[in-house]
């Protein structure tokens, strides 16, 4: 009915006194870390979308004066089909540098005239301004339609 006269366990099956030594658990508890993730997710999902702006952006045309024009200015035009032009004659995109070296007289400092179609994308036109950056030209002027009324 009782405690055993050998059991020090006071009857409630527990430990016993000689038995002091907890061994240690090497395990992390993950469950708090993996609900502040997901916690963290579900505000992120519903941030990130009110972080985006998306404009229909519809430019207009110009209606500054425009700047003197120089004696011979420098002309390269992009064409609908991406084919480029220096002054009236049509090169390869890999001679532009010579091309313009001789048109400019290697003076890199000189203002280069861009023009491109409007059926031209942005990003072919940043490409030709990017090959006019690394050829040395860095003074570029876009060149657009008089908008003044």
């Amino acid at each position: 009915m009782g405690a055993r006269l050998g059991d020090q366990s006071g009857g409630f099956g527990g430990r016993r006194r000689g038995d002091d030594d907890l061994t240690a658990v090497h395990e992390i508890n993950v469950t708090p870390f993996i609900d502040v993730m997901l916690v963290l997710l579900i505000i992120f999902m519903v941030a990130a979308p009110l972080a985006t702006v998306d404009l229909g952006v519809d430019l207009p045309a110009s209606a500054v004066e425009p700047a003197p024009r120089p004696d011979k200015p420098v002309f390269v035009t992009v064409k609908p089909d991406l084919t480029v032009a220096v002054g009236e004659d049509i090169i390869a995109r890999d001679a532009l540098t010579g091309t313009l070296d001789t048109a400019t007289n290697n003076k890199k400092d000189e203002r280069i005239f861009l023009r491109a179609d409007k059926a031209v994308s942005y990003g072919d036109l940043m490409e030709v301004m990017n090959l006019l950056r690394n050829a040395g030209y860095l003074k570029i002027a876009l060149v657009g339609l008089d908008g003044r009324s």
